[in-house]
């Protein structure tokens, strides 16, 4: 899809180019090789069918039907099927969550959006969100599929700013505070491990600097924080 048109809410009208039929053909053959693939791995929990795909066309929902239904036809051990929205994605315009058997979420909060000085912004829209997904009558786990910030190593500034480890674990804390305070929410994957590079470009600097951990494997401030959260979980915490 257009992503620079679909993260600024624009309709993309994905599922009417002509290029679809074609592109579903494949999809299900893809669909096909990954299960026969993996279904016999104990790791394999669930099938995720599409990673931020535009839901908020009607014209999306045939396609993700029969997606969900090969997937389901497909695997004899019958495990959830998922996939992974973006903000667009939203509880007012998404479209397909309803074949989800559980609900991820790639989310931005307090960095894409309402990043910089209007961080102090971020929780509150992030709580509307999820209450507006409640508010659906949604009643299924939620699992936090990406979300983090960038931060450039060695950088420290007061007052905390973008870049800086001290903004990061700022950012860090808002989802900390959201996750632990909602029971739907089952899950949560930091994006991202390691830093990587990336094509050149104004967003990037030299890569995308989202890992907790350098390129080199080196941890970053977020490391400890994450290190020290997941330590505090009980030996037999079941979520």
């Amino acid at each position: 899809m257009n992503f620079v048109d679909a993260v600024s809410g624009k309709s993309t009208n994905f599922f009417e180019r002509e290029t679809v039929p074609e592109l579903k053909k494949n999809h299900l053959a893809m669909l096909e090789d990954l299960i026969r693939r993996d279904k016999n791995h104990a790791c394999v929990i669930a099938w995720s069918l599409f990673n931020e795909p535009d839901t908020m066309s009607e014209s999306a929902v045939p396609y993700f039907a029969d997606i969900f239904a090969k997937a389901r036809e497909l695997d004899v051990q019958k495990r959830p099927r998922t996939f992974a929205m973006e903000l667009n994605s939203s509880p007012e315009k998404c479209t397909c969550y309803q074949f989800s058997d559980f609900l991820c979420f790639n989310r931005y909060y307090g960095w894409y959006l309402l990043g910089g000085y209007e961080m102090q912004d971020a929780e509150e829209a992030f709580r509307a969100e999820l209450d507006a997904w409640l508010a659906k009558g949604v009643d299924c786990p939620f699992v936090f599929t990406e979300y983090g910030c960038d931060n450039l190593q060695g950088e420290y500034k007061l007052l905390s700013v973008q870049w800086s480890a001290e903004y990061e674990l700022e950012y860090l804390k808002i989802y900390e505070r959201v996750f632990d305070s909602y029971d739907c929410i089952k899950g949560e994957q930091v994006w991202n491990f390691a830093d990587f590079q990336t094509v050149e470009g104004i967003m990037r600097v030299n890569g995308n600097k989202k890992g907790i951990f350098t390129r080199q494997r080196q941890p970053k401030t977020a490391a400890y924080y994450f290190k020290n959260r997941w330590e505090k979980l009980p030996v037999d915490y079941k979520g």
